[in-house]
């Protein structure tokens, strides 16, 4: 068996691992690189393998930075099947869909600029054609069904506990001579006891680990913080009628957001005049798709259910559709909270609304999840003095605040306490999706738990597993 990792290799972005065992190559996940938008195009335009050569993809979660460069891959030729859970197969129809329409647009805009400054337009890395032609390689998977995908390779999902859909991929891989290999790969392990959606599992036997690494070296603060935190900005916006404005994905965030406002306004903590804009039509769309799958809801949510309160909608929430009813809100005075996308501000709807806003001292701008390098919420959090939106330098005067309470992704804590549920048989593990400091603290920590044999690769490496 051979390893190579292309993708969220010393990064977070462009999840890609390529596993080669009795005659097949399948790749987990294939996620979009963000960052700098030249840099960013140029990786995903230019797949590293093949994809003529793919025999299956294994979808971990339908999370943009894992699986957004699946219609690149059918573009160029991929034609094998497509593995994932049901909601997952779901959500990427509606997700690569407005990544194509976001794509697009917002091209517009860029190459507007582009074309007065005499440089060569860009293009949109693929088509809604080639999302039609991929929904089709889809296969759901159900979790806890091992499916025998090939001759001496089984599959079988988990639950990541990260967001809906999310997945822990276990690998069981006959080769000849008797040898025997299991392999598991977190995908985006959730953080433990998050709103709405069950804990993650803990698969144990394997003794290949392939492991996130994105909060490796910090602790979440308590989920308690998240309420108190927001009721003072809740009172802070009231208070000078200005905007709370919070990128956030449409996938996962969105959705927590929606049900820790729900609670505040449950106790009265939500002020009368102050109204809520979910400003994404992905949003709205994953919305309905998570309140399709209750199956999979926790007991806290099981429970709000049964007492009639849908956790996914309050009183003054509103779904924002039309783009003239987005731009609307530009003009229209505070008190309001807009959760806009895209969650590390590199396009969508919340671009418009940062122009906007980040140049008034009394509006906040709450950042709710990891924001990866090079990207525009990334210097956001390092509160540059100026930001580059739409080629516009634009003061930052707004206050920035950052919650990571919020994340969906695990903690050190809550790493190590998985580590120790599924380490026993574990002979050589690789740390991923981290920075490079983060994929060495999760290095360290699995020689401190007992995982000796440890490494983060670099992009491109390869690995021969006897």
């Amino acid at each position: 068996m051979k390893l190579t990792f292309y993708g969220a290799a010393q990064t977070t972005t462009g999840s890609m691992h390529l596993v080669e065992a009795n005659g097949k190559r399948i790749l987990l996940d294939c996620g979009l690189y963000q960052g700098h938008r030249k840099e960013a195009f140029e990786k995903n335009r230019n797949i590293p393998v093949d994809p003529k050569t793919i025999d299956y993809v294994i979808l971990s979660h339908a999370h943009i930075d894992h699986s957004g460069n699946l219609p690149q891959l059918v573009r160029q030729g991929f034609r094998g099947r497509v593995f994932a859970r049901q909601s997952t197969t779901e959500l990427c129809d509606v997700m690569l869909r407005d990544s194509c329409f976001l794509q697009k647009r917002d091209l517009e805009v860029v190459n507007k600029q582009r074309r007065k400054q005499g440089k060569n337009l860009f293009e949109p890395l693929y088509e809604e054609s080639d999302v039609d032609a991929l929904m089709q390689l889809f296969t759901p998977v159900h979790l806890h069904a091992p499916r025998e995908i090939a001759p001496g390779i089984t599959l079988e999902f988990f639950n990541a506990g990260h967001i809906l859909g999310s997945a822990l991929v276990q690998l069981d891989i006959r080769a000849d001579r008797g040898r025997r290999h299991r392999l598991l790969f977190s995908g985006d392990l959730g953080q433990p006891d998050q709103p709405i959606l069950r804990h993650y599992e803990y698969p144990t036997g394997a003794d290949i680990l392939l492991i996130e690494s994105t909060y490796a070296d910090r602790y979440h603060p308590s989920a308690d913080d998240v309420e108190l935190r927001l009721t003072g900005y809740l009172k802070h916006i009231d208070r000078h009628n200005s905007k709370l404005i919070i990128p956030a994905f449409s996938v996962g965030r969105t959705q927590q957001i929606i049900y820790y406002l729900n609670r505040l306004a449950a106790q009265g903590k939500v002020p009368r005049d102050v109204q809520v804009y979910i400003d994404s039509p992905l949003s709205r769309k994953a919305t309905e798709i998570y309140a399709r799958h209750r199956e999979v809801y926790n007991e806290e949510a099981r429970r709000m259910i049964a007492a009639g309160t849908d956790p996914l909608t309050f009183p003054g929430m509103t779904f924002v559709g039309t783009p003239q009813e987005s731009m609307a809100l530009n003009d229209k005075p505070g008190p309001m909270i807009i959760i806009a996308a895209s969650g590390m501000c590199e396009g969508g709807r919340v671009l418009h609304h940062l122009r906007h806003g980040i140049s008034n001292p009394d509006n906040i701008v709450l950042i709710v999840g990891f924001q990866a390098e090079n990207t525009l919420g990334r210097r956001i959090v390092e509160r540059r003095e100026t930001l580059k939106i739409f080629g516009e330098e634009i003061p930052l005067r707004a206050q920035v605040e950052v919650i990571n309470a919020l994340s969906a992704h695990a903690d050190r804590a809550g790493l190590a306490e998985w580590l120790d549920e599924i380490k026993d048989n574990v002979r050589q593990a690789f740390a991923v999706h981290g920075e490079p400091e983060k994929v060495s603290a999760m290095v360290d920590l699995l020689k401190e738990h007992g995982v000796s044999n440890a490494l983060a690769p670099q992009p491109g490496q390869t690995f021969v597993i006897s």
